[in-house]
C-alpha cells in the first residue's frame, strides 16, 4: 500500500495531471449537450453543473501553481503570473469577441437583440457581464461570457493574496469566508431573500462557490500534514469510484445544493490527482479525451458559433446539431490553437519561473510545476 509520504512527493514532482483533461473533455461534452438541448429539466438540466467542475479545477491549478512557485523561489512573480493568464487568455477571447460583433452586424436582424449585444458589449470587453447582464431577460448573445468574467475576476484578485499574506492560514481564511459568502448568496438569491436587481448583490452572487473549493484544495494537497489528512479519506483505491457515484447522484437530483455537488466534484478532482492509478484512469487518461481536454477553452468559446452554423445549413434533429456541433467545435478549436494561441502561448516562457534558483523552503518542492489551462 502506498503511504502518504510516497503519494504526496509523487504529487510535487508532476507536471501535469492528465486526469483533468479528461474531466474537462467530459464537462465540455455535457455543457454543449445543454446548450444544443437547451435542457432545464431531467439529467441534462443538470449539465450547466460542469461549468462548476471547469470552476473547480481552474481554482486548484492556479492555487497550486503559486504555491510551487513560492515553494520554489522564495516569492510569487505577480508580473509574471498576469503576463502567462493574459497571453494564454486574452488573445482568443477578444479574437471570438471581434468576430461576435461582426456576425452581430452581418447576420443578427432581430433590432432588440442586436441592440442589446451592442449595449452589453462594455462588459464583455472589461470581464464584467456577469455582474451588469441578466441573464433571465430574454435571448442574450455571447452570454456564455460570464463564466469567463467570473475567472477572470477570480485571477485578479487571488494572487495579491496569496503572495501578501504573511502566513499560511492567511489566504486559507480569507478563502473560507469567500467560500461562506458564496454559499450565502447562492441561498439568498435562490430564495428571494436578496433582490438581484441590486448590483452589490450580483457582484457578491459571482463569487463562485467552486473555484474557493478548488483554491482550498489546493492547500490540503500542497503541505505534508494536510496532504496526510486528505489522504486517508480521497486517496484510498475506492475513493474515485465512491466520488464519481455520488457526483452522479448529487447532480441528478435537482434539489442538491449548490455548495454539496461543488464540494463532490472538488473532492474527484483532489482524488484523481493524488492518486492518478485510480479505478477510471484508462477513461479519463484517455488520449483522445486529454487532446480534447487541452483545447476545451477554445471549444467553449467557438461552441455558440458552431452550433448556429448547423442549425443553419442541417435539418432539425437534435442528435445531429450534437454531433456536427462538437466536430465542428474541436475542428475549429484546433486551428485556433495551432495557428492562433500557440505564437501568444511561446511567449509565456519569458514569464516562467521555473529557471530560477530554488530558495530554502519548509515543505518538499515540486521539480516542474502544474501546468494550468
Amino acid at each position: 500500500m502506498e503511504s502518504a509520504q510516497a503519494a504526496h512527493q509523487a504529487f510535487l514532482r508532476t507536471k501535469t495531471f492528465g486526469a483533468l483533461d479528461g474531466l474537462r473533455a467530459l464537462a465540455i461534452f455535457a455543457v454543449v449537450l445543454y446548450h444544443v438541448l437547451e435542457a432545464r429539466e431531467g439529467l441534462v438540466g443538470r449539465f450547466y453543473l460542469s461549468v462548476s467542475l471547469f470552476f473547480a479545477i481552474s481554482g486548484f491549478l492556479i492555487t497550486t501553481l503559486l504555491l510551487r512557485e513560492r515553494a520554489t523561489t522564495g516569492s510569487i512573480s505577480l508580473k509574471g503570473f498576469y503576463a502567462r493568464r493574459s497571453l494564454r487568455i486574452f488573445p482568443l477571447y477578444y479574437a471570438v469577441t471581434f468576430l461576435y460583433i461582426v456576425l452581430v452586424f452581418f447576420f443578427e436582424h432581430d433590432m432588440v437583440v442586436r441592440g442589446a449585444f451592442f449595449d452589453n458589449l462594455k462588459y464583455y470587453l472589461t470581464y464584467t457581464s456577469n455582474w451588469f447582464i441578466k441573464l433571465e431577460e430574454g435571448r442574450i448573445i455571447f452570454y456564455f461570457a460570464w463564466s469567463m468574467a467570473t475567472e477572470e475576476q477570480f485571477y485578479l484578485m487571488w494572487p495579491f493574496v496569496v503572495r501578501y499574506f504573511k502566513t499560511t492560514w492567511g489566504p486559507v481564511v480569507f478563502m473560507s469566508g469567500m467560500l461562506a459568502v458564496a454559499i450565502f448568496m447562492d441561498w439568498a438569491t435562490k430564495t428571494g431573500f436578496l433582490d438581484t436587481r441590486l448590483l452589490w448583490v450580483r457582484i457578491l452572487a459571482s463569487i463562485s462557490v467552486s473555484v474557493c473549493m478548488g483554491c482550498l484544495a489546493a492547500y490540503l494537497t500542497h503541505f505534508s500534514k494536510t496532504f496526510e489528512w486528505t489522504w486517508k479519506v480521497l486517496g484510498q483505491v475506492w475513493s474515485v469510484p465512491v466520488i464519481v457515484v455520488m457526483v452522479f447522484f448529487a447532480i441528478y437530483n435537482h434539489n442538491t445544493p449548490l455548495w454539496i455537488s461543488s464540494l463532490l466534484l472538488t473532492a474527484m478532482v483532489i482524488a484523481m490527482c493524488i492518486r492518478p492509478n485510480h479505478v477510471l484512469a484508462p477513461l479519463v487518461d484517455h488520449k483522445w479525451l486529454r487532446y480534447v481536454g487541452s483545447i476545451t477553452y477554445g471549444i467553449y468559446l467557438m461552441h455558440m458559433i458552431s452550433l448556429n452554423i448547423v442549425r443553419r445549413v442541417v435539418p432539425h434533429n437534435l442528435i445531429l446539431y450534437y454531433v456536427l456541433t462538437m466536430l465542428l467545435s474541436v475542428g475549429l478549436a484546433t486551428l485556433s490553437y495551432r495557428y492562433f494561441e500557440k505564437p501568444f502561448l511561446k511567449l509565456k516562457n519569458r514569464f516562467d519561473w521555473r529557471d530560477k534558483k530554488p530558495q530554502p523552503a519548509a515543505e518538499p518542492v515540486a521539480s516542474t510545476p502544474v501546468s494550468p489551462s
